[in-house]
């Protein structure tokens, strides 16, 4: 197998990787179980929300025509007609000339159309002296102001906040449709590796990779699965990714950096599937792998971490996002550019930058150091017709 079979544009590399990822899967939760979870489906209303007509100050119920021209001088008088306990219903309607008393969030009796605040009004005896007129409306919520029965409370693909969850208590919802969240696999290849928690040997690095994917997955709504380090062996890869295939929707297969072992996850991922792309017209992230492996989507991302996390955010994001259903929003900043950033015309390239005083300045050095990818917030991304990008000019920066 040649290095790279075919070298494909970034767009098309996205083509791919979103015609092979899976659907989302629905399922049902408890409310308790949903938070950060994605809507399957739109959540109406089952009922008028409110139920009924209440207060939203302490004061009282009036009908509003009969506070017109009050003031501190010339109150309205209006009869009491008693009080509504909360979470108790009015014991008849409000006849005009009169005005009952409301705790917030009490029940308005019908013929009220309005609330005065109390620190508008005198009470003596059976009296209430109204300082200050109200409009019909006035600090009440009418029933079904909030949600009306069958409107949309909440659309399909939110991204469920504790904000949410309370919504959909308050709606009456005890269980939720949502999608499921996809299983990716994770796979970090190479006979340099050696765990985290090791003390490195000579020509041996710790994996960083690995748990840079879950961290990844899991930020995007999704559950990683990691099946640790396997070395360079076609055996011992083809038997990993048997053991992520059926475990699995998806897999980050990580490592490699020369030509042979490049040629040898491809080959091992065409033996299980087929791989639609092996080489993209980026920098960095060229030799990446778009494939197929027992009906599972399969990427195979460079063995440098900074290389891997620019194919996270431009590949593994957008497959992620279509098989959980999470919409992935991305931030950027506009900034002005501090420094010349030269390029090669006929790929795509993100560089690193961090930004100071709104300025983008960029973090150039030597492809396998940590030390620029640590001190940046984020990348920005010249075009492939492009030579470069002049100081001065306005860049967008797509952060971390």
């Amino acid at each position: 197998m040649s290095l790279f079979l075919r070298v494909v544009t970034l767009e098309e590399a996205v083509r791919v990787i979103l015609g092979i990822a899976p659907h989302p899967v629905e399922e049902e939760v408890p409310l308790e179980k949903a938070l950060h979870r994605v809507l399957a489906r739109d959540v109406n209303a089952a009922e008028n929300i409110p139920g009924f007509a209440r207060t939203t100050v302490d004061g009282y119920g009036v009908q509003a025509v009969d506070t017109v021209g009050s003031g501190e001088a010339v109150p309205a008088i209006l009869r009491l007609a008693g009080e509504v306990s909360m979470g108790t219903e009015p014991g008849r309607p409000l006849e005009r000339g009169e005005g009952i008393y409301l705790p917030t969030g009490a029940m308005l009796p019908s013929g009220a159309d309005a609330a005065v605040m109390i620190e508008h009004t005198e009470r003596i005896g059976d009296e209430i002296l109204v300082k200050r007129p109200v409009a019909p409306g006035e600090n009440i919520i009418f029933a079904g102001e909030d949600f009306p029965k069958g409107a949309v409370i909440l659309p399909k693909g939110t991204h469920l906040s504790p904000r949410d969850i309370g919504i959909l208590a308050a709606a009456g919802y005890d269980r939720i449709g949502v999608y499921r969240k996809p299983i990716v696999g994770i796979i970090s290849t190479g006979n340099e590796l050696v765990p985290v928690n090791a003390t490195p040997g000579p020509g041996e690095v710790r994996d960083a990779n690995g748990p840079m994917c879950a961290a990844f997955v899991e930020e995007a709504g999704c559950s990683p699965r990691p099946y640790g380090i396997v070395r360079d062996d076609r055996g011992a890869l083809g038997g990993a990714l048997d053991r992520a295939i059926g475990d699995c929707d998806a897999i980050l297969l990580s490592g490699g950096s020369s030509k042979d072992l490049r040629d040898l996850a491809a080959s091992v991922i065409a033996e299980k599937g087929e791989v639609f792309v092996h080489g993209i017209g980026i920098a960095p992230g060229k030799p990446t792998i778009i494939g197929q492996a027992g009906g599972r989507p399969v990427i195979g991302l460079p063995g440098h971490p900074a290389s891997a996390y620019v194919i996270l955010h431009t590949l593994a994001g957008p497959l992620l996002s279509a098989m959980s259903g999470a919409p992935r929003p991305e931030r950027r900043v506009s900034v002005v550019l501090a420094e010349n950033i030269p390029s090669q015309k006929g790929r795509v390239e993100f560089v690193r930058v961090r930004i100071e005083s709104g300025r983008a300045i960029p973090c150039f050095g030597k492809s396998g150091l940590l030390n620029t990818f640590a001190e940046s917030d984020g990348l920005i991304q010249v075009p492939a017709e492009s030579e470069g990008l002049e100081a001065g000019e306005t860049v967008e920066v797509i952060l971390w």
